[in-house]
C-alpha cells in the first residue's frame, strides 16, 4: 500500500505475504471454526509474528510503529480475507485506552494485547428502545441498557462500554464475565462474529471509568475514526484482489472461440475495476494519514472522505467481479463472492458512504 516501505515495512509485508501462502481461501472454513476462540490459531500466530505488537507503545510491550504500519497490516488481511478481531482490539479498543485511559489501566491492558493474551470490543451501538444509561451508585455506578452489533464482542476479554451519565457520555472498561451482563452471540455475514449485549444493573467502580466522567466522547470519536480508516484500507485489499482474480479468469475463459479477455468491451469494464482500485488506495492512505492530525474535525473529515470514496467503489469493484465470472462467482466454493460480502459489511460498519457524505456536509466539507 504504501509507495516506498522502509526495511521493517517491508519484512513486515514478507510476513503478512507468508501467513497468506500458508493460509489460502480453501483453508479458511476450518480457521473460521476456530475464529475468536481461546485457542484461536490465527490470532496466536498474529501474537507471534508480532502484528498485535506492532503499533502500540513501546513502554508496553509494542514496536511503536506507526500509522503507515497499520494500513500495511490493514490492506494485507484484506488480500487474504482474514477475519479476525484485530480491529475491535487494536483500532477501537486500543485507541481508546491511549486516549482517554489513565496510567493503571494501560499497564493492566497493552501488554496483553500485544502479547495476545488479550482481546477489546467497543460497545458504542446502543438498542433503540433500551440506551446504556450509567447511575451513580456510592463512589461507583449502575449500567442499565442494551448494546447492539458489537463487533466480536463475545470474544473479548473486556469492554469498553459507552453511557450515558449525568451531563455527556462516559467511557467504562468492563469484564466480559462480570456479574449484570448477558451476551447474545452472533454470525455475521461475512463470516464474523458480533453480540447484542445487555446491562441489568451492573456495577462499576470509579475506577474502572476510562477518562473523565461526561467526558468520553472525545476516546471513542477517535477510536471509530480509527476503526473507519483500518477497514478502508481492509477494503483496499480485497478490491485488489477481486480485480487479480478477474483479470486471471479473463484471460482464460473462452467464448466464441476466444478469451472474454479479448473483446474490447471487457476490456474497458477491467480498466475501469484497475481504475477505482487505485483511487481507493490513494483515498485509503488519505485517511490512515488524518489519524496523525490533532485536530478532531480535520480528523474526522478525512476519514469520512475516504469511507464515503471506498464504499461506493468497493461496490463498482464487487459487482463488476460478480458479472464479470459469471455464475461461478456466486458459488460458496469460490472465493470472489465471501469478498463481496465482506466489502458490503466493510460499508456498513462504522457509517455506510451515505452517512459518512451526511456527516461530511455538516463539516462544510462538500464546499
Amino acid at each position: 500500500m504504501l509507495p516506498m516501505l522502509t526495511d521493517e515495512q517491508q519484512m513486515l509485508k514478507d510476513s503478512l505475504e507468508r501467513f497468506q501462502r500458508d493460509n489460502p481461501f480453501d483453508k479458511r472454513k476450518a480457521l473460521l471454526a476456530k475464529l475468536g476462540a481461546d485457542d484461536d490459531p490465527v490470532w496466536s500466530q498474529f501474537a507471534e509474528l508480532g502484528w498485535l505488537a506492532a503499533t502500540l507503545p513501546e513502554e508496553h510491550g509494542g514496536l511503536g510503529g506507526s500509522n503507515a504500519d497499520l494500513a500495511l497490516l490493514m490492506e494485507q488481511f484484506g488480500r487474504g480475507l482474514i477475519a479476525s478481531p484485530f480491529v475491535p482490539t487494536i483500532a477501537l479498543g486500543v485507541t481508546a485506552l491511549r486516549v482517554a485511559g489513565n496510567t493503571q489501566q494501560q499497564a493492566a491492558i497493552l501488554p496483553a494485547v500485544a502479547e495476545g493474551r488479550a482481546k477489546l470490543a467497543l460497545a458504542h451501538l446502543d438498542a433503540p428502545k433500551r440506551p446504556v444509561e450509567a447511575r451513580r451508585d456510592g463512589a461507583g455506578f449502575r449500567i442499565a441498557g442494551e448494546k447492539v452489533a458489537v463487533s466480536y464482542g463475545a470474544q473479548a476479554g473486556h469492554l469498553l462500554v459507552s453511557a450515558r451519565t449525568s451531563v455527556g457520555i462516559s467511557l467504562f472498561l468492563v469484564p466480559r464475565d462480570a456479574d449484570g451482563l448477558a451476551i447474545a452471540n452472533y454470525r455475521t455475514h461475512d463470516d464474523g462474529w458480533a453480540a447484542d449485549i445487555r446491562f441489568d444493573g451492573l456495577r462499576v467502580a470509579a475506577d474502572q471509568v476510562v477518562g473523565a466522567v461526561d467526558g468520553g466522547l472525545p476516546a471513542i470519536e477517535a477510536a471509530l475514526d480509527t476503526g473507519a480508516a483500518c477497514l478502508c484500507a481492509e477494503a483496499v485489499g480485497a478490491m485488489w484482489t477481486l480485480h487479480d482474480m478477474t483479470l486471471d479468469y479473463l484471460k482464460v475463459r473462452k467464448q466464441f472461440g476466444a478469451t472474454i479477455g479479448s473483446f474490447q468491451a471487457i476490456q474497458h469494464r477491467i480498466v475501469n475495476v484497475y481504475m477505482k482500485c487505485q483511487l481507493a488506495q490513494s483515498m485509503a492512505l488519505s485517511a490512515m494519514a488524518a489519524l496523525d492530525l490533532t485536530d478532531a474535525a480535520q480528523r474526522g473529515r478525512g476519514v469520512s472522505a475516504a469511507k464515503v470514496f471506498i464504499g461506493r467503489a468497493a461496490r463498482f469493484v464487487g459487482e463488476e467481479a460478480i458479472q464479470l465470472h459469471g455464475g461461478i462467482a456466486m458459488t460458496d466454493e469460490y472465493a470472489a463472492g465471501h469478498y463481496f460480502k465482506r466489502l458490503t459489511m466493510i460499508d456498513m460498519a462504522y457509517g455506510d458512504a451515505d452517512h459518512h457524505l451526511r456527516e461530511l456536509a455538516k463539516m462544510g466539507g462538500l464546499s
